[in-house]
Formats: structure tokens, sequence, C-alpha cells
């Protein structure tokens, strides 16, 4: 918890690494994740850094690698996580990855290409045996064959040796010559371009065609995008030559696959059966290819993975050696990188340890911490408990270096200021009972969360959800509410039969009354206070929403100005780490006493009132609130009951104190800022004037006290430049100083309201929250329970109704509950608590511009990049570092 309170000391350390050793030593500091890298080449085009061919050369194995996995996706083969924490290749490791990788792309490129011309084979065939089979009924009604051997007879017309030349001569192979000129195409097209492609042949052909079509029963792939479709066979009839090119040039402007279509029956049915033979010889090739290509595929899960990552860990090597310095005559790569103080020695002992493993003769390498006065990063260590709660504070901004971290108080605040909003015994235990869940089983949720972000979400935040669930059964005990019922813990300390034996109630009085109120002064009606929490019978009484608005409210503005306090408190721990006691008297204890002097005296009121009033003179009690305004208005005579002897001279104290406090916040820093800068500039004269004494030719450096017997008093000249130098170093702006401080001073006097009132969302949400479970309850639960009474008059129809309506009714009530109660308010109550902490709080004290230690990790790399279940270790304790 010391490094979540502060976080670490962090120094800027030299790194002087021998070239032959320094992927080595790159390799051990990935994979423990000790210091952040600084780019010494900045200066440099990353196309020209040294290193640039061994990342393309990573880079291009990588997209092998990606090309494999997708074929592995494409077979629905799932990659199994990784198991260990492999190394980082060496050079002729990663020659045997590149070269297995490169062989069996090779292979399976040539195995799709071949699956894909199978495919396209296969195809064709199916839709020219289709076109066979289902082509011949348009034939027979176009005519253009007879059932025997000749359909010459058809066309009278021609003369017998014209018809005989005309067959001896026949078209190509997609069109066919029949008796007089009479010529055809045929072929198979999507059923999507048909009408299209008819109106385009009637219109080209100026009707001097004829088109049948059958549609084919089956869904066809299109070869050019794998997809299924429908398609139809067609037959195109057609006289002139002329016009069999319009046909053919629009038939394939619309992917049409036009095939021969034989002469004869016979023909026809050998090429039936020769297509279908051929078909399955096609389909038992094409099951021996993919039999071969799960193969392969199976046989590249086991190690795709494994390449991957090491070949990824390379490449982040090369890319961390391209931000080195390389200096050629001293054989050593110079770099500088951001270190924790704590881990130095772990550092030293990985850059000694790989420079014995590579057996140098020359010195080790080694490291050199230097100064420097550049802004350090922030390291703040965390686990899976904490991890969440400072992602929330990061969210807002980083901690400056060495700045009083708000996560290790956001771990009680957050979710306790949750449940004040959100408190309900029932709703509480349900989301404690969730979290308890996803704790215990936390192993194997967290593989699910990989794949899924909103899963992912309350998978991390499991231990928060825990906290705030936990907190609000707490508050909901105090506020003595489960699903917006009281439960009766303890017996009531009010007693009615007390108001018959002791006071004005009468028999009479119950029927002629249908409200009547408890009186506490009465003996034996109010026994004290409740032993814990509110007590039940308010739940029964009329005014009970009266009385949690008045308690909540109160508590409400409690709370509120404790955590402000608090805030500013913390603020002083960060003033005297860094040095700034000044503040600490011009800046801490004004607003200190501001915030105290009106709200802290609110305070006051508050409790006072609560423990000196109490049943017997209620009614006579004083309002707070006019007494608060009255404390700033000083009216003469306003006829109020003072809350206890001397209030009004207190109350003028305390405005005193806060007037007073004002002036100090806007002059006091400034001012102290203009003092200080005019004594260093006159530090530069103090310091050169001296006395010269000659005594016995001895010179003594004596300070000016003035002349007078042997003494000579010298005043040297100061040269310019370095009075130039201690101004500029010195000089501060004091107008922009004051406006700085003018803007501050006023935003915390008016935050200081603001922020108080912004605490009222406490009550506001609580109240909400307590009177929507109400409602739910009073129009799903209570309804369906009451209305078999309404509808029925027999006790055992009112049983039978009643058992019907409960189950459909509970089950919309616990729906209700879970999306409405539990994840919407959860989730309003969680954002007003982030509000809360952000504005109200750590603007008191949390700065938030600094920036993150960002150390060089291969497990963070492989993480970014979308590696699933790889266990690697990492140095930080933490699934997670502020930093990462």
């Amino acid at each position: 918890m010391a490094d979540l309170y502060r976080g670490e000391e962090v120094c800027l350390a030299q790194l002087f690494l021998q070239t032959d050793v320094a992927y080595a030593c790159l390799s051990e500091l990935g994979e423990l994740a000790l210091v952040e890298f600084r780019d010494l080449n900045s200066d440099v085009n990353a196309f020209q850094r040294k290193y640039v061919c061994e990342i393309r050369r990573c880079e291009d194995v990588e997209r092998i690698i990606a090309y494999i996995e997708n074929e592995i996706e494409k077979a629905n083969i799932d990659i199994p996580d990784l198991e260990g924490n492999p190394k980082a290749p060496q050079h002729r490791e990663f020659q045997d990855i590149k070269l297995d990788v490169e062989q069996l792309e090779r292979e399976l490129r040539e195995v799709e290409s071949n699956r894909v011309k199978l495919n396209k084979n296969r195809q064709e065939l199916l839709e020219y045996s289709y076109m066979l089979r289902l082509s011949q009924g348009c034939v027979e009604k176009s005519g253009a064959m007879q059932r025997d051997d000749s359909l010459l007879s058809v066309y009278e017309e021609f003369s017998s040796m014209d018809k005989e030349l005309l067959i001896l001569e026949p078209e190509a192979d997609s069109s066919h010559t029949m008796a007089a000129k009479l010529s055809f195409v045929s072929g198979v097209v999507s059923a999507q371009y048909l009408p299209s492609m008819e109106r385009m042949l009637w219109r080209g052909c100026h009707g001097h065609m004829v088109l049948h079509h059958v549609p084919i029963p089956e869904l066809m792939q299109n070869a050019n995008t794998g997809e299924f479709v429908h398609s139809c066979v067609f037959l195109v009839s057609y006289w002139g030559e002329q016009i069999g090119m319009k046909v053919r040039k629009i038939c394939e402007c619309y992917h049409c696959h036009i095939y021969p279509y034989p002469e004869s029956k016979q023909q026809q049915r050998d090429l039936v059966l020769e297509m279908h033979t051929r078909i399955e010889d096609i389909k038992l090739v094409l099951q021996r290819t993919e039999d071969y290509l799960q193969q392969k595929l199976h046989e590249a899960v086991a190690s795709v993975g494994m390449w991957r990552v090491r070949v990824r860990k390379m490449k982040a090597i090369y890319h961390t050696m391209n931000m080195c310095r390389d200096t050629t005559a001293s054989g050593c790569l110079v770099t500088e990188v951001w270190c924790p103080v704590r881990d130095l020695s772990r550092l030293q002992h990985v850059l000694e340890h790989c420079s014995a493993r590579g057996g140098l003769s020359i010195p080790p390498s080694f490291l050199n911490c230097i100064p420097t006065q550049e802004p350090h990063p922030t390291i703040m260590r965390t686990n899976k408990f904490t991890s969440a709660f400072q992602n929330i504070v990061d969210s807002y901004g980083v901690a400056s270096y060495r700045e009083v971290n708000p996560t290790l108080y956001t771990l009680i605040t957050f979710p306790f200021l949750f449940a004040v909003m959100f408190g309900d015994f029932g709703h509480g235990l349900l989301m404690t009972l969730f979290a308890l869940w996803l704790v215990l089983t936390e192993q194997r949720q967290a593989k699910l969360a990989i794949h899924n972000e909103i899963w992912r979400m309350f998978f991390n935040g499991r231990y928060m959800i825990l906290l705030m669930g936990l907190f609000s059964i707490y508050t909901g005990l105090i506020y003595n509410d489960c699903f917006s019922k009281s439960l009766v813990i303890f017996p009531s300390s009010w007693n009615v039969s007390a108001m018959f034996t002791h006071g004005p109630w009468r028999k009479e009085t119950l029927k002629g009354s249908q409200v009547l109120s408890l009186d506490p002064n009465v003996t034996g009606v109010f026994s004290g206070p409740y032993p814990f929490g509110i007590d039940p019978v308010w739940n029964l009484a009329v005014n009970r929403l009266s009385f949690l608005n008045s308690y909540k409210m109160k508590m409400s503005i409690i709370l509120g100005v404790f955590h402000m306090t608090f805030g500013v408190v913390l603020s002083i721990f960060n003033l005297v780490h860094f040095g700034r006691r000044a503040d600490i008297f011009l800046v801490f204890v004004p607003q200190l006493v501001f915030l105290l002097s009106l709200f802290g005296y609110l305070v006051i009121l508050i409790l006072h009132k609560w423990v000196a009033w109490g049943a017997m003179d209620s009614a006579r009690a004083p309002s707070i609130l006019v007494h608060f305004i009255n404390m700033v208005l000083f009216p003469t005579t306003d006829g109020t009951i003072l809350l206890f002897h001397g209030q009004r001279g207190l109350q003028q104290f305390l405005l005193a104190l806060v007037l007073g406090s004002g002036p100090i916040l806007l002059f006091g820093k400034p001012l102290y800022l203009y003092r200080q800068q005019r004594r260093r500039m006159w530090r530069p004269y103090r310091q050169a004037a001296c006395v010269r004494r000659r005594i016995d030719n001895d010179e003594e450096d004596l300070p000016l006290m003035g002349d007078g017997g042997n003494n000579v008093i010298i005043m040297p000249e100061v040269e310019s430049d370095v009075v130039d130098r201690v101004d500029e170093k010195v000089r501060v702006d004091l107008g922009e100083e004051f406006m700085y401080t003018l803007i501050h001073t006023i935003e915390y006097c008016l935050g200081c309201v603001s922020n108080t009132a912004s605490y009222l969302r406490l009550w506001a949400l609580s109240l909400a929250h307590t009177q929507l479970s109400e409602v739910l309850w009073e129009m799903v639960m209570s309804s369906a329970l009451q209305l078999p009474r309404v509808l029925s008059a027999e006790l055992w129809a009112r049983r039978a109704l009643g058992a019907i309506l409960l189950f459909p009714s509970f089950a919309l009530f616990v729906t209700l509950t879970f999306s409405v109660l539990i994840i919407m308010e959860g989730l309003s109550a969680f954002l007003h608590a982030l509000r809360l902490h952000w504005v109200e709080f750590q603007s008191k004290f949390y700065t938030g511009t600094g920036y993150k230690f960002t150390p060089f990790s291969f497990k963070s790399i492989l993480e970014g990049a979308g590696f699933a279940g790889v266990p690697l270790p990492g140095h930080m304790s933490s699934p997670s570092v502020t930093g990462r």
C-alpha cells in the first residue's frame, strides 16, 4: 500500500549494451518489464534506422502467420491457448521458423488453388448437366430437333440441298445450326439477371429470337463470389449470323455460362452419363484435398500460436534497438531508460547475466544513473483488487510524480458513497452474490472476457462490485429497506397500546379518524432509539417520506463536508513532500479555515440540534437554515430562538475568519513570490561585495562592513550576464501569478458552496431509489396479490387465481428489478459517485498532470496485439500497472 499511496521513486539511467548481447539483454528486460526506453533517435526517419531490415523480415513472417491463422479460422478449427512462455527466438531459430511458415504457406496456397479449380470444374459440370436435362423441353418446343434422325422436314421453304449443306456446316460449339439457318445459344444465367437479359435480347434483336428458360431446382455457387444463388437454364433461338453475334455479346454482358448442345438425343444421353461420372470423380478428389488440407491445418494449429508470439517478441526487440544510439567505435548500443530505484539491482543483474552468458571477453554491459530535471513518469503498482479503482482515478488524470494518489482512499469512499445512493439490503445482496460468483470463477470468466467487451468491464470491476454490494447491504440495513419493505430485526421502539392506556385514544377515536399520530411524550409510547438503523414502524407512517427527506438531506450534507475536508487535508502532504512550505500558510490554512468556518459550522448545528432537541420541545425547535442565513445577513432583531448560548458571537467570529481568509488566498502567494524574487535578484551583489585587507602581503576576504582603519572597501563590478541569468531563473510574472491566484480563489470559494450542494445528490438518488422500489412492488407484486380478491368472492377461486398470477407477476418483478433497479439505477449511482470523487474530492488536492510509466513489456505488447491466453510473467505485481 505504500507504493499505492505516493508511487515509487524513478531514476533516469544510461545503459551501455554490447552489440553482441544487446538482443539477449532486451529479451530479458521485455520478460521482466523493468524499464521504459527513451527514443534517442527521434530525429532519424523510421526507415533510415539500423534494424529496419530485421523488422521487415519479422513483418513478412507475421503476414504469413496471419494467412495461416485465417485459413485455420475458415476451416472452423479452434486455436488453443498457448501454454508456457516462449522466449524470443535467436537468429537461427528465426530462420527455422521462417522456412517452416513459408513451406506451409506454399502448400496451403497450392492446395487452395487446386481446390478452387476443382470446385470451378465441378460447378461447370453441374451447370452443363442441368442444362442438358432441362433444355430438352425447350428444344422440343422450338421445333429445333426431330425425334429420330433429322428435323429437315420442318422447314419446307428451303431446298433439300441447302438443308444438307447447313447441317454439314455447324456453327461453333455454343451455337448450333438447325434446318434453314435456325440457330440457338444455350447456357446458364443467374435468376436475378434473367428479366433484364430478356428485355435486352428482345430490344437488341428486334424480336427476331425466342427465349426459353427453366429454373434449376437447387442453388448454384457463384464462381467469382462463392455465394449460392438461384440460376436458370436458358435457350435462345434465332435466325441469322448477325443476330447470333448480338445474342452472344448480350449473354456475355450478363455473365452467362454458355455451353454447347449435342446434335442428337444419343449424344445428349452420353454426355449426361459422362458428366455424372466426372462429377463423382471430382467430388472424390475434393474430399481427399479437403482431408489433406485439414491435416495440414491441424498440424499448424499446434505451432502457429508459438510462432506468432515469438516473432512479435523479436519484432518488439528490434523496434527497441532502433531507439538506441549506435556507437560503432565502441561497439555498443547506448540508451536511456526510466527505471524504479528499487529495481536497479535487478537491472544490473540482468546486464551482467546476459554478458556472462554471451561469453564476452570485453567489459560487460553496465548502467549509469544520471540526474535530470525532466518530469519523471508515475508508477503505481496495483493488483487485481486495486486496479479497477486506479483506472477510475487515472480517467481523471494520471498522478504527477510522487503526488498523493487518491486510489488508496477511493477504495473505501467510492463504494460507500455509491451505497448511500443505492442503499437496499435486497439489491445489495444480489449485487454481492453476482460479484462473488465472478471472483470465485475468475479463471473461467477471464477467458470469456477476452472476446466480450461488455463482460470484460464487469469482470475487471468484480472486486469493486463486491465492495459496492457489501456497502449497499450495510446502508440498506441502516435505511431498513429490503425491496421497499422494512425488516423487523429488533422489536419496534413505538408502542400503540400506550396511547390507549396512558394517552387520549379511545375506541371512538379509531372510528372517527383515518390518520392518527403517535405522541412520543406519552408514557410508554416511545421507549428510545432503535438499536440499529431506522425503526420499521416508519414504513407504515404516512409522514415517512418527510422523515426520510429530512434525515437523508442532513446526512448528505454531513458526509459531503467530511469528504471535502478530508480532500483539503490531504493537500498538506503534497505541500510538505514537494517543499512548498509557504503554501501551507498561504493556501492550505486559509482554505481549511474558509471551509470549516462555514460548512463545518453547519455540520455542528445539525449534530447539535439532533442531540439538544428532543421530543418534548421538538415543536419549537429553530430552523437551521434560518440560522445559517442569519449568520451572513446580521439581522438586528430576528426573533429566532438560539440553538446554544453564545451563538451570535461565535457566528460573528467565524464570519470574520471567512472574510479574512479570502484576502490571504488572493494576495498572500503573489506577494510572497514578489518578495522572494527581490531577495534573489540582489543576491549576486551581496556575494560579490567584499573587503580586501592587506596584512603582510596576504589578502583576506571579509564581508562589507564599512571603511575605517587600514580597511580598503572595494565594490567590484558584477557582470551583467550573471545578473541576467539569475534574474531569468527566479523571475516571476507577478501579473500572471495574480490572475492565476484570483481564478483559483474564486473557484475554490464558489466551489465550496456548489460542491456542498452537489452532495445533495446522495439524498436525491437514495430517495428516488427507495420510491422506485416501492412503486415497482405496488404495481407488480401487490397488484397481483390483491387482484384475486377483486375478481372472485369464492375462497377456492381466489387461491387458484392467485397461484396462477403469482408466477408471471414474480417473473416480471424479478426482470424489472434486475434491469431497472439494479442495472440502470446502479449505473446512475455509479456515475454520480464518480462525479463526486472527480470534482468534489480530487480537485481539492490532486492535480493529475503526470504521465504513466510504460515499461518495455512483452506482456503488454502481446495483449495490445490481441493475443489471448498468453501467460506471460510481469514484473509488476498486477494484472495492470498504472503506466500500462
